[in-house]
């Protein structure tokens, strides 16, 4: 591990413990308990809680401020209490991760019972809808002036509908075999990349940043966000069940489209017709000849590499922010996304 990795995983480390006392702090189990159990179930479970670190690590560079030199709760001059907003950011996420799992009847989730499973789809459903309640209330907990409270909230708004707008896309290119890259990248941006634009931009926003800082950290998220998800589509493939901590090549199965198959269909390959699509019938050894068959169409380089045009992208958006370690670990991160192993 580089120096440089190894300095952003302590980053990401630190803030972590940090926002996972937030949440047990701010989503506590209460009446009734089964409900809250659940909303809490796969916050419990872990998680690497990327999206609330590019929250505070963009407020600290909006800040101009060194790493923990502010108390995250009562932050700037307007003591904006910034872990509010980073705990929001998480619930949403967890909100969006038991719907996914719902309709995609997915039976693991980091490692996991998903909820679903663990409960019952009645629960689950009630637990993602707390959360998005839940978010919204802890955005308001942020405290900062009305008017950047306003616009926080509206941002926050707008991507919950886009996350719904781009899992009905997805859900719609299951049955479509006409997709093309351009749909897919909308998609995504909608479904994936729209949570770290907000988590990137709201801290500009809470701390009354003026509007090209505000754009040029959403866009450095959508850029960063897209590479995550083209690296999700490549993990599934590439990566062992039990360290992906669900089926390998179950996007595959489920008839997913990503940039991957997207790519290998333009080469000829029938993707559709690359393995079965009952995940108890399909083995590991049917799994990896598809792959074989990706890799060999050029579609799994092709992949990594518009991947790695968009962290590029995100980065570049960085230079309007003040140079310091802040500035340098959402550089970090960016490349960490294209990097990670699970």
């Amino acid at each position: 591990m580089s120096p440089a990795h190894e300095r952003l995983e302590r980053a990401i480390e630190a803030r972590r413990e940090e926002v996972n006392a937030a949440i047990v702090e701010r989503l506590p189990i209460q009446r009734p308990e089964r409900l809250y159990e659940a909303s809490r179930y796969l916050l419990d479970a872990g998680g690497k809680r990327l999206r609330p670190t590019v929250l505070l690590l963009a407020a600290e560079a909006v800040a101009g401020v060194e790493p923990f030199a502010e108390e995250y709760d009562c932050f700037g001059e307007d003591e904006v209490d910034m872990m509010a907003a980073a705990v929001s950011i998480e619930i949403i996420q967890s909100f969006t991760l038991i719907h996914d799992d719902i309709m995609d009847d997915d039976d693991l989730r980091r490692g996991v019972p998903s909820v679903h499973r663990k409960y019952d789809t009645e629960t689950a459903i009630l637990a993602g809808d707390t959360l998005y309640s839940k978010a919204f209330e802890c955005m308001l907990d942020a405290n900062a002036p009305s008017d950047r409270e306003v616009r926080a909230l509206d941002e926050l708004a707008t991507t919950c509908t886009e996350i719904c707008e781009g899992q009905a896309l997805d859900v719609e290119f299951e049955g479509r075999g006409d997709v093309s890259p351009d749909e897919y990248l909308e998609m995504v941006e909608f479904k994936t990349a729209v949570l770290y634009a907000a988590a990137a931009s709201i801290p500009a926003t809470l701390l009354g940043a003026d509007p090209d800082t505000v754009e040029a950290l959403h866009d450095y998220g959508l850029d960063a966000g897209r590479a995550f998800q083209i690296q999700d589509d490549l993990l599934d493939l590439t990566t062992p069940s039990e360290v992906l901590g669900k089926q390998r090549g179950s996007d595959l199965i489920e008839g997913k489209r990503t940039i991957v198959t997207l790519h290998a269909r333009d080469q000829g390959v029938d993707v559709d017709g690359l393995v079965g699509d009952d995940a108890d019938a399909v083995t590991d050894a049917e799994i990896q000849r598809a792959v074989d068959r990706l890799e060999a169409a050029g579609s799994i380089d092709y992949a990594r590499e518009l991947a790695g045009d968009l962290v590029t992208s995100a980065k570049n958006r960085l230079e309007t922010l003040p140079a310091g370690k802040p500035r340098d670990h959402l550089a970090e991160i960016a490349d960490y996304l294209v990097e990670r192993e699970f």
